[in-house]
């Protein structure tokens, strides 16, 4: 968990972050989850999110952080999380005594212990479902944006509602782990936000309202449970009494809408019409500002953060640094110093070779194995160092293109 407190010239005037692992042993998460015995369902406990929020505040309190001086606030939540309150929870949020952390106030108000994240992959049989309930991939995609992915939280909802539909029936109230955070601020259940909203295989994305299709697939009475979708930017509301009391909040302070780390990071890398911005992770993560798209059964389309009549799309590739550093590691004696002189003493288009380098399954496109092909188009064995590495980069960076067009 991390803040970023900055002025009105946007100058950085306060950071610090809270580490789960580290900082809250008593969770015994690694890497801030747990990842089940399955190996396919990964969770994070929920009342650790909430002690890491006591936490950095009374971290900022004790570091003398003037609070009264903050005109608003915002945040970024993981996308595909989901948290289940439990009914009469509301009340317990609204009138959380300032004189307690929050995490000893909200112990019982969850219905789901563990959160569903990103890195759940459980869900196969009920994104089958989903897509053949609503008349195909395609057709779930020329909704939604996205075909159904297990982390999304539609299906993670209908596999709670198939495993446990008494735990569904009492949970009052469904938040991404975005709209969840800027609840604990509120003192009052947060909306989901248009762009954060749209990595749930839920929501109708040209009308920015929820698919009576897609959340009957998943689960009954389910639209209540969502409460109704807001445009990113949106103030919610002006901050619980809560901090005020317990840390000397101004009672103005605004809460600004949470939305996804992803839209997130096309906001706050300023990205504008036609712009296109790579991150070079251990996934390769492609994002960009699009103004018509056509949503592709690869990639995602999701509400544009910061114009809510845009639309931003993203792709995802598994194979990223971790295939350039076992082609550095083999072809450039593992520095990237011989890896640079190798690309540069090579032409740009490689006379021709090209290469497909997938050390695991792609997401895009679903592949696997290592291709390569010499000028004339014949499937070839292997490339002199140097034409190996341009085929490396060229090729990723080809597929990034070739894929982007495809979603307009």
């Amino acid at each position: 968990l991390k803040v970023i407190a900055i002025d009105e010239q946007l100058r950085v005037i306060y950071e610090d972050n809270v580490h789960f692992d580290k900082d809250l042993p008593e969770f015994k998460t690694q890497g801030g989850v747990y990842i089940h015995s399955d190996r396919l369902t990964v969770t994070s406990p929920v009342l650790m999110w909430v002690k890491a929020l006591d936490m950095i505040l009374e971290k900022m309190k004790s570091s003398g952080f003037n609070f009264s001086q903050v005109r608003a606030l915002s945040g970024a939540g993981q996308q595909h999380g989901s948290v289940y309150w439990k009914e009469g929870s509301a009340q317990i949020l609204k009138n959380a005594s300032s004189k307690l952390p929050l995490h000893q106030s909200l112990k019982g108000c969850f219905s789901v212990s563990e959160s569903p994240i990103w890195m759940d992959s459980s869900t196969a049989s009920q994104c089958s479902a989903l897509e053949k309930a609503v008349g195909g991939a395609e057709h779930l995609t020329s909704i939604t944006g996205s075909r159904a992915y297990e982390r999304f939280t539609g299906n993670q909802i209908a596999k709670i509602y198939s495993q446990n539909p008494e735990v569904y029936m009492q949970t009052e109230r469904i938040s991404l782990v975005s709209s969840f955070a800027a609840s604990l601020f509120l003192g009052a259940y947060a909306p989901i936000d248009y762009s954060d909203g749209s990595g749930m295989n839920l929501l109708h994305i040209w009308e920015k309202v929820w698919s009576a299709s897609c959340l009957d697939a998943c689960a009954p009475g389910l639209e209540e449970k969502l409460g109704c979708p807001v445009p990113s930017h949106s103030v919610l509301g002006t901050i619980s009494p809560y901090y005020s009391q317990r840390y000397g909040f101004s009672p103005d302070c605004k809460i600004v809408a949470f939305t996804g780390d992803n839209p997130a990071s096309l906001a706050g890398m300023r990205l504008q019409e036609g712009d296109i911005a790579i991150s070079l992770g251990t996934s390769d993560t492609l994002f960009l500002w699009i103004q018509e798209p056509t949503p592709a059964l690869e990639g995602h389309i999701l509400c544009n953060p910061v114009d809510s009549q845009a639309y931003m799309a993203l792709l995802c590739f598994k194979n990223g640094s971790l295939m350039r550093e076992r082609i550095r590691d083999d072809c450039a004696s593992g520095s990237w110093d011989e890896f640079s002189k190798a690309l540069s003493s090579t032409a740009a288009g490689n006379n021709g070779n090209l290469g497909f380098y997938f050390d695991v399954m792609e997401i895009t496109p679903e592949a696997v194995g290592i291709h390569r092909f010499n000028r004339d188009n014949q499937k070839v064995s292997d490339f002199p160092k140097e034409v190996e590495i341009r085929a490396l980069i060229e090729g990723q960076f080809m597929a990034k293109r070739i894929h982007a067009e495809k979603l307009g």
